[in-house]
Protein backbone atom coordinates (compact mmCIF):
# COMPACT_ATOMS: atom_id res chain seq x y z
CA UNK A 1 0.00 0.00 0.00
CA UNK A 2 1.08 3.17 -0.82
CA UNK A 3 1.03 6.09 1.60
CA UNK A 4 1.12 10.03 0.85
CA UNK A 5 3.46 11.97 2.21
CA UNK A 6 1.92 15.03 4.02
CA UNK A 7 3.28 18.39 3.78
CA UNK A 8 4.44 19.65 7.67
CA UNK A 9 3.75 22.91 8.77
CA UNK A 10 6.37 24.97 9.20
CA UNK A 11 6.95 24.74 13.34
CA UNK A 12 9.73 27.24 13.58
CA UNK A 13 9.71 29.83 15.86
CA UNK A 14 10.96 32.54 13.07
CA UNK A 15 8.28 31.74 11.03
CA UNK A 16 5.46 32.05 13.80
CA UNK A 17 3.85 35.24 13.91
CA UNK A 18 2.41 34.93 17.16
CA UNK A 19 5.94 34.87 18.45
CA UNK A 20 6.84 37.95 16.25
CA UNK A 21 3.93 39.70 17.76
CA UNK A 22 3.92 43.82 18.07
CA UNK A 23 3.45 44.30 21.78
CA UNK A 24 0.95 46.99 21.03
CA UNK A 25 -1.48 43.21 20.54
CA UNK A 26 -0.53 42.38 23.64
CA UNK A 27 -3.43 43.25 26.35
CA UNK A 28 -2.76 40.67 29.22
CA UNK A 29 0.00 38.25 30.19
CA UNK A 30 1.13 36.08 32.98
CA UNK A 31 3.81 33.58 33.52
CA UNK A 32 3.24 31.57 31.47
CA UNK A 33 1.10 32.95 28.70
CA UNK A 34 -0.20 36.08 26.71
CA UNK A 35 -3.24 37.61 25.50
CA UNK A 36 -3.42 39.14 22.14
CA UNK A 37 -5.79 40.85 20.04
CA UNK A 38 -6.64 38.58 16.73
CA UNK A 39 -5.27 40.33 13.72
CA UNK A 40 -7.92 39.22 11.84
CA UNK A 41 -10.75 39.80 14.38
CA UNK A 42 -14.16 38.56 13.51
CA UNK A 43 -16.14 40.19 16.06
CA UNK A 44 -14.93 43.29 18.62
CA UNK A 45 -12.86 42.26 21.13
CA UNK A 46 -11.98 38.91 19.37
CA UNK A 47 -8.90 37.92 21.21
CA UNK A 48 -6.38 34.49 21.57
CA UNK A 49 -4.73 32.85 24.36
CA UNK A 50 -1.26 31.97 23.80
CA UNK A 51 1.32 30.32 25.66
CA UNK A 52 4.54 31.78 26.31
CA UNK A 53 6.65 28.80 24.51
CA UNK A 54 6.61 27.90 20.82
CA UNK A 55 4.45 24.58 20.66
CA UNK A 56 1.84 23.92 18.62
CA UNK A 57 -0.83 21.87 19.96
CA UNK A 58 -2.59 21.57 23.62
CA UNK A 59 -1.30 18.21 23.79
CA UNK A 60 2.01 19.93 24.31
CA UNK A 61 1.23 22.23 27.04
CA UNK A 62 2.17 21.63 30.76
CA UNK A 63 -0.13 21.82 33.74
CA UNK A 64 1.50 24.96 34.11
CA UNK A 65 0.50 26.37 30.83
CA UNK A 66 -3.07 25.21 30.67
CA UNK A 67 -4.13 26.56 33.73
CA UNK A 68 -2.24 30.06 32.81
CA UNK A 69 -3.90 29.89 29.65
CA UNK A 70 -7.19 29.67 31.41
CA UNK A 71 -6.62 31.89 33.82
CA UNK A 72 -5.66 33.94 31.47
CA UNK A 73 -8.89 33.59 29.53
CA UNK A 74 -10.95 34.62 32.28
CA UNK A 75 -9.05 37.98 32.90
CA UNK A 76 -9.83 39.13 29.27
CA UNK A 77 -12.83 38.05 29.33
CA UNK A 78 -13.95 40.02 31.92
CA UNK A 79 -11.79 42.50 30.09
CA UNK A 80 -13.56 42.12 27.04
CA UNK A 81 -17.07 42.37 29.45
CA UNK A 82 -16.56 45.98 30.54
CA UNK A 83 -14.97 47.35 27.48
CA UNK A 84 -17.29 46.09 24.92
CA UNK A 85 -20.46 44.28 26.99
CA UNK A 86 -21.00 41.28 24.57
CA UNK A 87 -23.84 39.04 24.43
CA UNK A 88 -22.27 35.49 24.98
CA UNK A 89 -18.81 34.42 24.00
CA UNK A 90 -17.33 31.70 21.64
CA UNK A 91 -14.20 29.52 22.86
CA UNK A 92 -12.36 27.28 20.51
CA UNK A 93 -8.81 25.88 19.42
CA UNK A 94 -8.48 24.52 16.17
CA UNK A 95 -5.88 21.64 17.10
CA UNK A 96 -4.49 20.54 13.71
CA UNK A 97 -4.49 20.82 10.64
CA UNK A 98 -7.49 19.21 9.82
CA UNK A 99 -9.35 21.70 12.28
CA UNK A 100 -8.75 24.36 11.19
CA UNK A 101 -5.16 25.56 12.54
CA UNK A 102 -3.30 27.82 10.13
CA UNK A 103 -0.47 29.20 13.21
CA UNK A 104 1.17 26.36 14.24
CA UNK A 105 1.57 28.22 18.05
CA UNK A 106 -1.51 26.92 20.07
CA UNK A 107 -3.47 29.40 21.01
CA UNK A 108 -7.11 30.38 22.20
CA UNK A 109 -10.06 32.34 20.85
CA UNK A 110 -11.86 34.29 22.79
CA UNK A 111 -14.82 35.66 20.68
CA UNK A 112 -17.49 37.95 21.79
CA UNK A 113 -20.97 37.51 20.12
CA UNK A 114 -23.41 40.35 20.17
CA UNK A 115 -27.07 39.67 19.86
CA UNK A 116 -27.81 39.90 16.03
CA UNK A 117 -24.64 39.30 14.74
CA UNK A 118 -25.89 36.09 13.15
CA UNK A 119 -29.26 35.44 12.00
CA UNK A 120 -29.65 31.98 13.92
CA UNK A 121 -26.40 31.26 16.49
CA UNK A 122 -27.75 28.21 17.84
CA UNK A 123 -25.18 25.60 17.53
CA UNK A 124 -22.42 27.70 18.23
CA UNK A 125 -18.89 26.10 17.35
CA UNK A 126 -21.06 22.74 15.74
CA UNK A 127 -21.26 25.03 12.69
CA UNK A 128 -17.19 24.14 12.09
CA UNK A 129 -18.94 20.59 9.94
CA UNK A 130 -22.68 22.36 8.88
CA UNK A 131 -24.45 19.26 8.16
CA UNK A 132 -23.87 18.10 11.55
CA UNK A 133 -24.93 21.30 13.06
CA UNK A 134 -28.64 21.75 13.03
CA UNK A 135 -29.98 18.83 15.54
CA UNK A 136 -32.78 20.66 16.47
CA UNK A 137 -35.13 19.90 13.21
CA UNK A 138 -34.14 16.55 13.18
CA UNK A 139 -35.56 16.07 16.47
Amino acid sequence: MQTRAKKQPDRSVGSCPFCACLSDRVIAENKWAVALLDGFPVSLGHTLIIPKRHIASLDEATGRERAAMWALLAEVKQQVRNRHQPDGFNIGVNDGTAAGQTVMHLHVHLIPRYAGDQEDPRGGVRWVLPRHANYWDAQ
